[in-house]
């Protein structure tokens, strides 16, 4: 079922054909894939990027000879308005931000300036064009909501307590704050733990996995293998960004926040267990490292307001999702020369 399913060719509509869109981070794991469902379904792409990333699948792809690169970074606010007045933008998908947990908890500054100055750049740069610009979504994450003892619901209060997490939740206050007080038609997207083809972060649980099989190498788990997350397929992310940047003009969706997510919470060990299942690889050197900080012990949401108010839903299956990514990270491996380092998960 997986192979006959692709965001390129599922489900398109013609809403974007000729629609200018601005994504930010599009070198990273979101942007590329949405990126190229943007250009598949004609639109014209605009990215903003801070570094030439050759091995990123945007790059990879052949997607950024398709689109037009400005080069910068999001605390520089007169690229950002360059970037939407020059290229006509009326769309607008704000994806870039630093979106290591580890990172943020050793350069808080540096995580508040990407993720909350960057923000209200971009936003800013919207209100100043509002003229033309028609649409705004912006990327929050799960761990807004901090530590919760139920199933994450976009009723729920706010809770963040570490450096990421606080960072995301201003970011969702200042969106709302740009809807309420000068219109501007901006939605909110918080997303589970996102996997895919493309991710070259190592650190991350899904390509550390499939790199240790891959390469025959140990994998290091970072925490105790029991945190729980909700593991999350990126085509059914690009399609989830799409679904609400479709809609965001409604009065039900400008100003909100919405869950995306499979609904399918694994722990660290779950998840590995199976990639080791579909990747045939059940002899996998596995080190418990629990040396991971700053992380939250369970995070599980519902997508029934997604469900409900724009009609989204996810097409892949877990496994199906693993399996593409799995074939993705084949290829690469039998194409590139990666250095020989552990993986780390």
């Amino acid at each position: 079922m997986a192979g006959r399913r692709t965001v390129e060719g599922l489900g398109m509509s013609d809403f974007w054909r000729g629609k200018r869109v601005l994504v930010t981070g599009a070198t990273g794991l979101i942007g590329s894939w949405l990126a190229k469902a943007l250009l598949a379904r004609g639109a014209v792409v605009t990215a903003l990027v801070k570094d030439i990333e050759p091995q990123s699948e945007l790059y990879r792809s052949g997607a950024a000879n398709a689109i037009r690169i400005v080069q910068g970074r999001l605390e520089e606010y007169a690229v950002l308005e360059r970037a939407v007045s020059e290229h006509a933008v009326d769309s607008v998908f704000h994806l870039a931000a630093q979106a290591i947990v580890p990172v943020a908890r050793r350069s808080p500054l540096a995580t508040f300036e990407s993720n909350i100055r960057g923000t209200y750049h971009v936003l800013e740069a919207c209100r100043q064009h509002q003229d033309q610009v028609a649409r705004v979504v912006v990327a929050s994450s799960d761990k807004a909501y901090g530590e919760q003892a139920e199933i994450y619901r976009e009723d729920m209060r706010l809770d963040p307590a570490h450096p990421y997490d606080v960072s995301k939740a201003c970011g969702e206050l200042l969106a709302r704050s740009y809807t309420r007080t000068y219109g501007l038609p901006v939605a909110v997207a918080r997303c589970g733990n996102i996997f895919g083809g493309g991710d070259l972060n190592w650190s991350r649980i899904v390509p550390g996995t499939i790199r240790a099989a891959l390469l025959r190498e140990p994998l290091i788990i970072r925490s105790n293998g029991r945190l729980v997350r909700d593991y999350f397929f990126v085509k059914d992310a690009a399609e989830a960004y799409l679904a609400l940047g479709e809609q965001v003009h409604r009065p039900e969706v400008s100003g909100e926040a919405f869950n995306f997510s499979m609904e399918t919470p694994l722990s660290v060990l779950d998840l590995v267990a199976r990639l080791q299942k579909l990747l045939a690889a059940p002899g996998l050197d596995t080190v418990i490292a629990e040396t991971a900080q700053d992380e939250l012990t369970h995070q599980a949401l519902s997508a029934k307001k997604a469900r409900d108010v724009l009609g989204w839903r996810p097409r892949w299956e877990l496994e199906e999702g693993l399996a593409e990514t799995i074939a993705w990270y084949q290829e690469y491996f039998a194409r590139e020369e990666v250095a020989g380092e552990p993986s780390h998960g």
